[in-house]
């Protein structure tokens, strides 16, 4: 692959996939099935996260597919400069496996086996140029037919996120993956950190095309199948017809059980580590965590006054009223048009609990 000049972009033959699905419910109200969190300005800047990620990948190629539901299409064609035929959709989630297949199966019946990369569309990544320059080195891995995922440096024991055991040196910057290991505990958490040679899992692939389906041919052939049955109709007449009846049947598996680890076993899978600053805004602490909550409160999206009285680190989000907090530190209280959540940082994960507790109300 070519480097970039000021005329051209970075990876000519380089084909973005946007995967755009969840609903973000740990950042309840604000994110709801008809308003997931990749269509929110989160930090108050202007651009929503999907924006924020199409214009990171944009400089990395002239082909940017962005996979959702049918049911954001509309909306997301409203954000984001994708042609309309570049939004695949989705009639139901079967999680990020067949979004990422049914992407593949379309790259290689519209332009041939290309190197593709897979990077959600709610993540948060301020250095975009460190963020394009590592996709540049992953993408030379995957030339060679590596699986590649790109690495996050750890910046604390998180429990949070999965992790990646690196292995010896292969060309350039790219190592061998020994090992994916689950969400861990605190203490397996730190035992990793402290013995090195770890690195978050941020679900970014980068791949070939041919590659990626091949394992897939072998691993899980009927959803590989279904991929490739429902591509071949996609810009023809009976797509619908096909999205119908084969959707449906397409397992429900994450790459990273179907492809990830099991190829990872192999020896078929490379890791690319990465420094630049990554955030998964997940929750409401991690929200606050991001906007510089400190002793002084966090007023997000928001025209009203907040205050704090015998209570330090609010972080107070949408409305317009005057909020006042009272003897209660790390204070959460979101607004939305739907509903109002008050609750903690340290109880954040609980969050994805609180549609379903009014509906038992």
């Amino acid at each position: 692959m070519s480097a970039s000049t000021p005329d051209s972009p970075l990876l000519p033959d380089f084909v973005t996939v946007i995967p755009a699905g969840g609903v973000g419910s740990r950042l309840w109200p604000l994110s709801q099935p008809h308003r997931p969190k990749f269509l929110l300005d989160l930090l108050g800047t202007g651009a929503t996260l999907i924006q924020d990620t199409v214009s990171r990948v944009q400089p990395l190629s002239q082909r940017v597919i962005v996979v959702t539901g049918e049911r954001h299409a509309d909306a997301v064609a409203a954000q984001v400069d994708v042609p309309r035929e570049n939004l695949v959709t989705e009639p139901t989630p079967r999680d990020s496996m067949a979004a990422i297949a049914l992407a593949a199966a379309v790259i290689e019946r519209r332009w041939g086996a290309r190197v593709m990369g897979s990077f959600a569309a709610d993540h948060i990544i301020p250095d975009a140029g460190a963020f394009r320059a590592t996709v540049v080195e992953a993408a030379r891995a995957a030339e060679d037919g590596k699986v590649v995922v790109i690495g996050i440096e750890p910046t604390e024991p998180s429990t949070g996120f999965g992790y990646i055991e690196m292995g010896e040196s292969l060309a350039g910057d790219a190592r061998h993956v020994v090992a994916f290991t689950e969400k861990p505990d605190a203490e397996t958490a730190a035992a990793m950190l402290e013995r090195g040679g770890f690195a978050w899992n941020a679900g970014m692939f980068v791949v070939r095309t041919d590659v990626l389906l091949g394992h897939l041919d072998r691993l899980q052939p009927a959803l590989a199948a279904g991929a490739r049955e429902i591509a071949a109709a996609w810009d023809g007449p009976d797509r619908a017809a096909v999205v119908a009846r084969v959707w449906p049947t397409l397992t429900r598996i994450a790459i990273d059980h179907a492809i990830a680890e099991p190829v990872a076993a192999e020896g078929g899978v490379a890791v690319v580590p990465a420094s630049f600053e990554w955030h998964d805004v997940g929750d409401f602490d991690s929200l606050a965590e991001l906007s510089g909550a400190g002793a002084a409160a966090v007023s997000i999206a928001r025209d009203g006054a907040v205050a704090m009285v015998g209570a330090r680190g609010a972080v107070v989000v949408g409305g317009t009223k005057p909020v006042v907090v009272v003897g209660v530190d790390d204070a959460v209280v979101v607004e939305s048009d739907e509903a109002i959540l008050v609750t903690v940082r340290s109880a954040a994960q609980r969050v994805k609990d609180a549609a379903g507790a009014l509906e038992t109300a």
